[in-house]
């Protein structure tokens, strides 16, 4: 799942971008309120983790215009400010919850998932291709019936690929919703994970869901191989 996070404090937001990495999430940043507009209005996020306090154009106002240009995406308001008319002129605006700094990294991840289990409207509940099904809310992936356990990255390579399923993606792409927009480490990083993909979701189950399109990409097959 990938997440917008637009924050003026450049320490924070990297601190912010990294406790979601651990989890699994793919995170860009902004650190203005211009560059978080161009960035909402550009992406296809899951969910916007906008500051208040912004350069250029303040928090409640990105959020007015998104809501305004009829974006759904939920956004989750974070400030050093905690009075309770603050809170209302943000959720006034179109935030679907608010958070004060501090706050715990714990509260948030979870704070963020509510809101993507309430508001992905644009998203199946569940996630299928023949008998592999995944329940992003609930974190949970079966094969016939079967659990299969992954990792925050596998979880969330998988997930890509199911909700592109029977498309053909490229490295580059995955990369950029997968792992970061400015992920500079080595491209085989997809083929290593495609890898352990295959070893939990196919070779158990002698299907091959995860088919290699050569010199294109990687494919989910949409009846699961």
């Amino acid at each position: 799942m990938r997440i917008l996070v637009v924050d003026d404090e450049r320490r924070m937001a990297v601190a912010i971008a990294r406790g979601l990495k651990a989890e699994g999430f793919s995170v860009e940043l902004a650190f203005d309120g211009d560059d978080g507009l161009h960035r909402a209005r550009e992406g296809d996020f899951d969910a916007i983790v906008l500051d208040i306090l912004l350069p250029k154009v303040n928090g409640y106002e990105v959020c007015r215009r998104l809501r305004a240009e009829g974006l759904t995406v939920p956004i989750l308001m974070l400030s050093a400010k905690d009075g309770e008319y603050d809170q209302a002129d943000g959720l006034d605006l179109g935030a679907d919850d608010y958070l004060t700094k501090p706050f715990s990294y714990v509260v948030l991840v979870a704070r963020l998932r509510a809101l993507m289990r309430r508001g992905t409207l644009a998203h199946p509940v569940v996630l299928q291709a023949g008998d592999l099904r995944m329940d992003p809310a609930r974190h949970e992936v079966t094969r016939a019936g079967t659990p299969i356990a992954l990792t925050p990255r596998e979880f969330a390579l998988l997930e890509f690929l199911l909700r592109r399923r029977g498309e053909v993606v490229s490295k580059r792409e995955i990369l950029r919703h997968v792992w970061d927009a400015h992920y500079e480490g080595e491209p085989n990083v997809v083929e290593v994970y495609i890898g352990y993909l295959r070893r939990k979701i196919d070779a158990p189950f002698a299907r091959n869901a995860v088919q290699t399109v050569r010199g294109v990409g990687y494919r989910l097959a949409s009846d699961g191989g």
